[in-house]
């Protein structure tokens, strides 16, 4: 039987059995999510050993400008968001710093990859290095520190004592965490 009575340090409103209610939704949720993402890695093994040994050396590619230039549009326009979400101070910042450094990545893959054994392997190489990739650091750098610092926030603004775990042991929803204390919430944040 779920226990109706209020429990003294969950948000305003909320009795244990919800709480409890609501734990085991998330945690059917977080086992869903566990076994497609093992599903995907699963797949994606042989995938890609079966494109290791079966793609050609060469590819004629029919609307490679058009390849290019979409991928260049999503990368201004994730960097144009990010630009805009540091200047509204938004927390989208987060997600788009780290979509914009995933694509600068990618560019710097693809374009010293194909450019390999050709003489502008140099010029793709340099752009790599001191373009793309010293922008992709600091957009992760700038996302963690925003991700840190609303972190800490919300941790004081729910009267968690001391400063909050690191990011790789945070639990994914801080406001769980006022339901425990704050010795748990470290060591549920380890299980996470």
């Amino acid at each position: 039987m779920m226990s109706e009575q209020s429990n003294p340090t969950a948000p305003s409103g909320t009795t244990a059995g919800e709480l409890s209610l609501e734990g085991s939704r998330l945690l059917r949720r977080r086992r869903r999510v566990l076994r497609q993402l093992g599903l995907c890695v699963l797949a994606l093994v042989p995938w890609t050993i079966y494109l290791a040994v079966s793609l050609p050396d060469r590819f004629e590619a029919r609307h490679w400008p058009w390849v290019w230039v979409g991928f260049d549009v999503m990368l201004l326009v994730t960097l144009a968001g990010a630009g805009v979400a540091v200047r509204l101070r938004r927390q989208v910042l987060v997600p788009l710093s780290f979509v914009a450094a995933t694509l600068l990545l990618c560019d710097a893959w693809f374009d010293v990859s194909l450019s390999w054994g050709k003489e502008d392997v140099w010029a793709s190489a340099a752009s790599a290095v001191l373009v793309e990739l010293p922008l992709a650091v600091l957009l992760i750098m700038r996302a963690r520190r925003a991700l840190k610092i609303s972190v800490g926030l919300a941790w004081q603004r729910l009267g968690l004592a001391g400063d909050p775990p690191p990011l790789h042991k945070m639990p994914l929803f801080v406001a769980l965490a006022s339901s425990w204390s704050n010795e748990a919430a470290v060591k549920g944040a380890e299980d996470v």
